[in-house]
């Protein structure tokens, strides 16, 4: 078994393993019905204990609904160190098509649905998948609060936010986590991790592997992956544990090979001068497919 690096307390309250597992490509194509291979999706969900993860995000909107059917067909009756993360606030029309839908009633409603799909008494962590532009914020954000006051939920958080939007919604329920597009090639929502480290609020970044030109041959990231027999992605997630002690990664696949080594990079330990390489090589950049 893989040692994880460190742990972080969710609100204060809740004790996870730093590397967690993003449960959106266990779904089939364009994130949407079910995986081709479901037996392989099982044993991916089923591996994620024993490798001592225990912390998995996933959304009503992935399948949609099927990610958290399948965590619960997997892993029900859940141990009680596992922490599953889901959200509400996008909809679905086909694959690969996402729209926001922030209005009070349905982010209420959703979050009942996921109590069911998932089989819990009550969501640890529920997030609010986007602010709907359309829909005024502190409306979306008093229904989260509702959501905590009738024990719905635990604790909350959000996501693809701003630090006005962390501040606002601060001022109806403690912010958790936020969960936005950081990594290697896109490090735009970097005063973003920075107000979150500086308050203890969790920092998940979604597709914490793209790294755009920097995973080419003989690229920096290149270089100090094979000088650690690794692989760039492993280097990529390495680089990110050591970015901020509120930094929680959630890599996701649909494949165990895939677990195994992403699971790995958490022994992966960069020097201070391996560290500050990369950090210089990427800052400022913004989005890279």
């Amino acid at each position: 078994m893989t040692i994880l690096r460190s742990t972080f307390r969710i609100g204060g309250e809740t004790d996870i393993r730093r590397l967690g597992f993003g449960a959106m490509r266990i779904t089939g194509p364009g994130v949407w019905g079910m995986p081709a291979d479901h037996a392989e999706a099982i044993r991916v969900l089923q591996r994620l204990p024993e490798l001592g993860v225990d912390f998995i995000d996933t959304a009503d909107s992935y399948g949609p609904g099927i990610s958290e059917e399948l965590i619960r067909e997997a892993l029900h009756p859940y141990d009680a160190r596992l922490l599953v993360a889901t959200k509400a606030g996008l909809v679905r029309s086909g694959p690969g098509r996402w729209e926001s839908h922030g209005r009070p009633e349905y982010l209420i409603e959703q979050a009942h649905g996921s109590l069911r799909r998932l089989g819990v008494e009550q969501i640890g962590l529920w997030q609010l998948h986007r602010i709907d532009p359309a829909v005024p914020r502190d409306e979306q954000f008093g229904a989260v609060k509702h959501l905590i006051d009738t024990g719905v939920i635990r604790h909350a958080g959000l996501s693809e936010v701003c630090v006005p939007d962390i501040k606002a919604a601060s001022k109806y329920f403690k912010v958790a986590t936020v969960q936005n597009r950081f990594n290697l090639g896109d490090r735009r929502s970097e005063d973003v991790l920075d107000y979150c480290t500086a308050h203890g609020i969790g920092f998940i970044p979604w597709y914490p592997l793209a790294a755009g030109e920097l995973t080419r041959p003989g690229s920096l990231l290149d270089i100090i992956a094979r000088r650690h027999d690794a692989r760039v992605g492993q280097i990529a997630l390495a680089w990110l544990l050591q970015r901020s002690p509120v930094m929680l990664p959630i890599p996701g696949t649909s494949r165990l090979a895939h677990l195994v080594e992403n699971v790995a990079s958490s022994a992966i330990t960069l020097s201070d001068h391996e560290f500050c390489e990369l950090d210089r090589a990427t800052a400022g950049r913004g989005h890279e497919s």
